[in-house]
């Protein structure tokens, strides 16, 4: 009987690889690409000479000529001219739809490597900026870019700006609004902060123009929020710049985290139209993040009653556009700001937390919802997990069964990390200490630094793990400068934080950035690695990422993106191959003279 069954299986498995190795041998590619050092990323870390698509996914990997047998007449051939090729990066925290809404507004100084510059573009973008229209830098920067290794001082910013209102944002941390924006927003001394937020004064009583995060950060979202809108064509074109910066730099899928000022589904029109319509050049995950303090419940209780997990009923794009579930501030009341220049907050100096969270993370298991929960401190880390093990015994270990993270995890401990394993949960995070690690350890100590987050833990631990830059206003969407930091443990300014045995090796890093957060978005089964049935989602790079001095890994970009064997980028050799894009709107946007990332 015995070998009877062994007799069949082995029937069926002949039988399979003859089918599959038939349906090779009479397929026509789509597209070939030759001449590459492709990095598979399978478990046999293959590095193949050419790759084969087929309605959008890998039909086949290996060597030019084996490749070229599946060659037609329509077949496209692009020659990679011994350039490497990886699978496209995949961000598993990145704010991609409120990124679009405002990337035409924005002045980025993302990668500016001096104040003296970043001041220059400002006094620029000021010149050209209308009546009635602001100037604003938010976010994505670092004071420890710059050769001057300092913050701009109000007065720089108001002999910049003149009469032009503006805005600019450190992190989540502080904001500077020069005299002009004062008045046009009517703050003065007598004007009350929001909570857990200051206006700072001089010592004359006057106010400096700075904003102080307290470490809450609402008085920047609502100095953001009170800036002039765009119209819905200028954000619809916006969008399309932004997905286009972020394919410059192999971005070919993103996790979207919400958000704070960022509503479901007043503020995705731009994004979602672009899926309707067919014109999504990146896939796009999304989590819904709630906006009314309070009545955090009664939003969630709305929106699983009206959307569902995945495509939500209407978008009938293959892994193009699909809502995820929950996160990332499931409440506002278990936040924890992540401002390293003012004290931690502790969750017990908010007495309702635990009721609040507890209600929406129970109301999701019951749901079948995945789930994602903003957590910076191994101290609120503890709290949540008490938390989330109450709610998995009371639903008979339900929770453990569906897909719920963490997000950022700075300072999670070897214990905690054990606990969010027995409850199968994962990790998301963000190189976030690449832009404010020099506050971190002016606040809690190099060693500590060290292990912030323990990268190599987890993944030794085998927690899923998904890597990201929560661009675009706590550090750059630049991807390039996360997977440097990954691997050399410094931050964008160039201070050691990480301890030898907490940096990564090249692959591990990669390996985090395309399966890693295929994970986050229940995607491992579909993209991540360049095998055979999987999506044809790949980058062709401007230098070797295997091989480039380490320094140089914050530099690297695509010169040819590729999601679903469609390019949506090209540059240089592969320049003719891309996609015409119109001009940024309006026509004074910074994007027409600057673009996005500064590579000056």
């Amino acid at each position: 009987m015995k070998n009877s069954i062994f007799f069949v299986l082995l029937i069926i498995v002949f039988s399979s690889f003859q089918k599959d190795k038939k349906e090779i041998e009479t397929a026509t590619a789509d597209l070939i690409v030759t001449n590459g050092k492709i990095a598979i990323m399978n478990k046999n870390n293959t590095i193949s000479e050419a790759i084969a698509i087929k309605n959008g996914k890998v039909l086949a990997f290996g060597t030019n000529a084996e490749i070229l047998k599946l060659k037609g007449k329509q077949t496209k051939v692009i020659d990679a001219n011994g350039r490497t090729i990886i699978p496209g990066l995949n961000d598993s925290h990145l704010h991609l739809t409120r990124g679009g809404r405002f990337y035409n507004a924005e002045l980025r100084w993302d990668g500016v490597t001096s104040l003296k510059t970043a001041l220059k573009m400002l006094k620029e973008q000021a010149a050209r900026t209308p009546k009635g229209e602001w100037v604003r830098v938010v976010g994505g920067w670092s004071p420890f870019q710059f050769e001057e290794k300092r913050f701009p001082t109000t007065q720089e910013i108001n002999e910049a700006t003149g009469e032009v209102p503006a805005f600019v944002l450190f992190l989540y941390s502080r904001g500077w609004i020069n005299k002009s924006g004062l008045k046009a927003l009517k703050i003065d001394e007598n004007t009350k902060p929001p909570e857990g937020s200051s206006y700072e004064k001089g010592a004359d009583g006057k106010l400096t123009g700075v904003l102080l995060a307290e470490p809450n950060p609402t008085i920047l979202y609502a100095a953001i929020g009170a800036l002039p809108p765009m119209t819905d064509q200028q954000m619809l074109n916006s969008t399309k710049q932004f997905y286009r910066e972020l394919n410059r730099y192999g971005i070919t899928s993103g996790i979207d985290a919400g958000g704070g000022g960022h509503a479901f589904p007043k503020d995705y029109g731009a994004t979602k139209l672009l899926a309707n319509q067919g014109e999504m050049p990146i896939r796009l995950s999304y989590y819904l993040f709630p906006q009314n303090k309070g009545k955090e419940f009664e939003e969630f209780q709305n929106w699983i009653e009206n959307n569902k997990v995945g495509n939500n009923g209407e978008i009938h794009l293959d892994h193009g556009y699909e809502l995820e579930g929950g996160g990332e501030f499931l409440t506002w009341s278990a936040g924890d700001f992540e401002n390293f220049l003012a004290p931690q907050p502790m969750l017990e100096d908010r007495p309702s937390w635990r009721s609040d969270i507890k209600k929406v993370i129970r109301l999701h298991v019951d749901s079948g919802w995945p789930f994602r929960i903003h957590a910076t401190y191994g101290e609120t880390i503890a709290n949540l997990l008490d938390v989330l093990e109450e709610v998995n015994k009371e639903t008979n270990g339900k929770l453990a069964k569906e897909r719920w993270l963490f997000d950022h995890a700075e300072t999670i401990t070897e214990q905690q990390l054990k606990r969010v394993k027995d409850l199968n949960g994962g990790i998301a995070i963000q190189a976030r200490m690449a832009y404010a690690g020099e506050y971190f350890v002016e606040r809690y100590g190099a060693a500590k630094a060290k292990y912030a987050p323990p990268l190599k833990l987890m993944i030794k631990m085998g927690i899923p793990v998904g890597a990201g830059t929560d661009g675009t206003r706590v550090a750059s969407y630049n991807p390039w400068p996360a997977l440097y930091w990954m691997v050399s443990g410094k931050t964008v300014g160039g201070l050691q934080l990480s301890a030898p045995d907490n940096m990564l090796t090249r692959e591990e890093a990669l390996l985090l950035y395309t399966k890693g957060s295929a994970w986050v978005s229940k995607e491992e089964a579909v993209k991540g690695t360049l095998e055979k049935g999987m999506f044809a989602d790949f980058i062709v790079l401007s230098d070797d990422y295997f091989s480039v001095p380490e320094s140089k890994i914050k530099d690297l970009s695509a010169v040819l993106t590729v999601v679903g064997g469609n390019v949506v980028f090209g540059d240089k050799e592969f320049g003719k191959l891309s996609p015409e894009i119109e001009k940024a709107i309006p026509e004074w946007s910074p994007v027409n003279f600057y673009g996005g990332y500064q590579k000056r």
